[in-house]
């Protein structure tokens, strides 16, 4: 039986605040249990549900010391299982009592330090000798580096391999040298250059990067981009140098949570049969639900996102009164910085029966545009992977992006002489280009109806499920474990 350990700052369905916690939820579930035994490790935050928390079991508990900062904290172990997944949550009212995940940032490091030396503590405590640890983002970077210094000490910890998955460069746990060293008890000679040193600073994310045995991103174009100064965030030179032990596998996503024939969110179920005359159904229903201009003949594009510089908005905020003409609509689901929640804001009430603004997370509110959208906007100025235009496939919605990381390695462009492509794109972080390709993308849709069908059959028929990557992992995972 192999062994696996997820590590990670979030997992779905018990917490989840972007793409990281579906890909820690979905992707252990896909692996054959007969020969792998998966299991995934989060923090214990008291934001998650009630319902969840009251199942969980007491295993142990101990106390550890890091650095000079974390000296006798108390470290409990609970358990759940789910789906045949056995969930460990590490257990800390001091760390993880806490309304959400995330807040102020020299806390998460402290948090998320304490979190890294706990995961490998915690493995004698529950008998648990993993072949390998998946560590997720800049939250677990210093579980690799723990693992090849402090812990080697322990011959229980000898040959247990990692990898270090980049779910975004832009995040990496940086914080003054002096502080980490207070915080980990590393030894002065872990803060150099060739280690954890950043820019004058230490980074979790850059520690990770160094000691991991492998690294993953989560596109092959996003893999390639990070290597360069304009994506690589101040470690293209490092991850440029790993390029061998380096690879992008594409993330899936849950196709039974995303599926318009079975999804009970949905107005009005359908699928690939019978899209064209069911699908805007959807649409109708949520253009009441949400107070805009009820006409099935009219183009609702959707988009939801963290509303930050990150998702291409100011593109959006350039070309939006050019965009949302007589005949389109817009509908935005997200929360993020106030600048854009403001701009949307204004932009539902200059237009109120052409843009509707529901500045929240609301998972049935989301369902309910992928089903009722006909296209689905995605501008981004970067973006390692993305779900959104995997699940606007699945619901039979056609997207419009960038070109750039995953977005350029899952959407084939539309060509009308040729009748190929799924979607439609742009290359340059342009306002004007992502006008002309909406413009374009619109022309389709109402002169060349039956091209835009086609098209939208194509994109049902994508197979984005995780059984797909799933195989690239175990093919990693048997490579590094020597099988």
């Amino acid at each position: 039986m192999k062994k696996i350990l997820f590590a990670a700052s979030e997992c779905v369905p018990f917490i989840k605040t972007g793409g990281l916690a579906d890909v820690c939820g979905a992707l252990p579930k896909e692996f054959d249990k007969d020969n792998w035994d998966v299991r995934v490790v989060i923090p214990n935050y008291s934001c998650i549900p009630e319902h969840f928390r009251n199942e969980f079991q007491y295993v142990s508990h101990f106390y550890m010391n890091a650095g000079n900062y974390i000296k006798n904290k108390y470290v409990g172990i609970l358990k759940y299982v789910r789906d045949d997944i056995t969930y460990y949550f590490i257990d800390n009212q001091e760390y993880f009592n806490c309304a959400v995940p995330y807040g102020d940032v020299r806390y998460d490091i402290e948090k998320f330090c304490f979190f890294d030396k706990a995961v490998l503590s915690m493995l004698k405590h529950i008998d648990f000798h993993p072949d390998l640890i998946h560590c997720h983002d800049w939250q677990t970077g210093l579980i690799p580096v723990y693992l090849k210094n402090e812990f080697q000490a322990d011959s229980f910890y000898w040959g247990i391999k990692s990898i270090m998955t980049i779910h975004n460069l832009k995040f990496q746990g940086v914080w003054d040298i002096k502080t980490m060293q207070g915080l980990t008890g590393f030894a002065a000679d872990l803060f150099k250059p060739d280690k954890l040193e950043f820019k004058k600073d230490a980074n979790m994310l850059k520690g990770g990067l160094v000691y991991a045995d492998y690294i993953t991103t989560v596109s092959d174009s996003y893999a390639a981009e990070i290597q360069t100064p304009y994506y690589g965030e101040g470690l293209d030179g490092l991850l440029a140098a790993r390029h061998m032990d380096m690879q992008g596998i594409v993330n899936g996503i849950d196709y039974q949570s995303y599926n318009p024939e079975t999804d009970d969110k949905i107005y009005c179920k359908y699928n690939a049969e019978t899209f064209r005359k069911k699908k805007s159904v959807n649409k109708t229903r949520l253009q009441e639900d949400l107070g805009l201009a009820v006409d099935k003949k009219k183009y609702m594009i959707g988009l939801i996102s963290r509303l930050t510089d990150q998702k291409g908005l100011d593109l959006i905020n350039y070309a939006i009164d050019r965009i949302v003409d007589d005949y389109t609509q817009l509908v935005v689901i997200g929360t993020g910085e106030p600048q854009y929640e403001n701009m949307f804001r204004h932009y539902a009430w200059k237009y109120g029966d052409r843009v509707s603004a529901n500045i929240c997370y609301s998972d049935d509110l989301a369902h309910k545009l992928y089903a009722a959208a006909d296209a689905f906007l995605m501008p981004s100025r970067f973006e390692p992977c993305g779900l959104t235009q995997l699940i606007s496939f699945r619901y039979g919605t056609v997207p419009i992006v960038r070109e750039t990381g995953g977005l350029k390695d899952t959407v084939q462009p539309f060509n009308e002489y040729d009748n190929v492509g799924d979607g439609f794109s742009f290359a340059n972080y342009n306002g004007d280009e992502m006008l002309n390709v909406i413009n374009y993308s619109k022309h389709i849709f109402f002169d060349r109806k039956k091209q835009w069908n086609q098209m939208v059959d194509r994109g049902m028929t994508n197979d984005y499920s995780w059984s797909s990557s799933k195989f690239r992992y175990e093919g990693l995972y048997n490579y590094l474990m020597g099988c």
